[in-house]
């Protein structure tokens, strides 16, 4: 399991560790009932405190991303529809912020962005 970590980044260092685990097991790097390295020895490989890889744990299971059986460790849980959608809608809203932030800054309206939206659903179909 890779996880980068940037002390520069604004955001927290156990979200960032949390999103790089969900990103893996969105594109598949991590399957289904994987095995996730314990809190100790993750915290040992990237340099970092116990507590926070607990709190990232903590939450991916509050979310429903992992399972933690006592005694036996953290497992990559089966792969909820409802979450994976979830997470699907919640990247395609970030995507369509950077595209409206995009048309305001080049004045492009929103007549425009609808026409190219509805031409390439038209193009996809075909």
């Amino acid at each position: 399991m890779k996880i980068i970590i940037s002390n520069s980044s604004s955001v927290p260092i156990y979200e960032q560790i949390k999103n790089a685990i969900i990103t893996q097991i969105m594109n598949g790097e991590l399957q289904e009932n994987e095995i996730l390295p314990s809190i100790r020895s993750l915290a040992q490989d990237i340099r970092i405190s116990v507590m926070t890889i607990k709190k990232a744990y903590d939450e991916l299971e509050s979310e429903g991303y992992i399972i933690t059986r006592q005694g036996k460790g953290s497992f990559v849980a089966p792969k909820n529809t409802e979450l994976v959608k979830e997470q699907a809608r919640k990247d395609i809203e970030e995507h369509i912020s950077k595209i409206l932030s995009i048309a305001n800054k080049f004045d492009i309206s929103n007549k425009e962005l609808l026409d190219l939206f509805i031409y390439l659903l038209e193009e996809d179909i075909k």
